[in-house]
């Protein structure tokens, strides 16, 4: 499943609301971390290609990237992943914490 890149808060809306577990990279095109957590996060997808997995660009869609933080109570940090489970934050963490081993531990717990 290829990872679908939110640009509005409609976007966000429909992703989080799935049924199951969902993965949001929230990423900064300018960070060289984030360019780091960007290729563990592709990593685990190119190994993991039925995840549900979406990206926030923080700067382009800033609006969307405060959106998360604000709704769902996450300090904002960049780069962020989390983890949706069912509409709510099950697991998230953020910078050199975003390996792909991390994420395959978050999806089997």
């Amino acid at each position: 499943m290829a990872i679908k890149q939110l640009t509005s808060i409609e976007d966000l809306h429909q992703f989080v609301q799935q049924p199951g577990k969902h993965l949001l990279l929230k990423h900064s095109t300018t960070c060289p971390i984030s360019a780091k957590a960007n290729d563990e996060f592709q990593a685990y997808m190119n190994e993991n290609e039925s995840a549900s997995a979406a990206m926030v660009l923080v700067i382009e869609d800033r609006p969307v990237s405060n959106h998360i933080a604000e709704e769902f109570a996450i300090k904002h940090e960049s780069p962020q992943i989390l983890l949706f489970e069912d509409g709510e934050v099950r697991w998230n963490t953020s910078h050199w914490k975003i390996t792909k081993d991390s994420i395959k531990e978050a999806l089997n717990v």
